[in-house]
């Protein structure tokens, strides 16, 4: 047996290794990837982020699932209003928000509008699994 298929080595990775972003697109977002592919995970990242107080992400689709466990904080997350969702009289398409706070989870299966909003004055902040790979995101009018 030779190394490579021994499989993922073993990881401990402190907090402070973990360097954190801003998100495109997302005013007053900022990401770190906690453990990832770069780290050796072959099926699986996670990732950290923060919502600043006052901050937004528009709704958009990602082309993976993603399970979420929010850590603090408390925030809005709609989901839903897809085009092939029903449409208010208005026309614009049917979603939900909900507010959220610390331990709660959610699941937005590949494909679904979401989109989030820090209304509080404290950061929020959330754990999101996703499948290694590339994941695509767009921002949906």
């Amino acid at each position: 047996m030779t190394d490579t298929d021994a499989g993922p080595a073993p990881l401990v990775r402190r907090a402070e290794e973990v360097e954190y972003e801003p998100v495109d697109a997302a005013e007053g977002m900022r990401k770190g990837v906690l453990v990832g592919e770069a780290e050796g995970a072959p099926n699986l990242a996670i990732r950290r982020f923060v919502l600043d107080p006052g901050a937004t992400v528009p709704k958009h689709t990602n082309a993976v699932e993603h399970e979420q466990y929010v850590l603090e904080g408390e925030y809005v997350v709609g989901i839903g209003g897809g085009p092939s969702e029903t449409a208010h009289e208005d026309g614009e398409a049917a979603g939900e928000e909900h507010v959220v706070g610390a331990g709660d989870s959610l699941l937005i299966p590949a494909g679904t509008v979401h989109w989030y909003r820090n209304e509080g004055d404290e950061p929020g902040a959330f754990l999101c699994a996703v499948p290694t790979g590339q994941d695509s995101i767009d921002l949906v009018e």
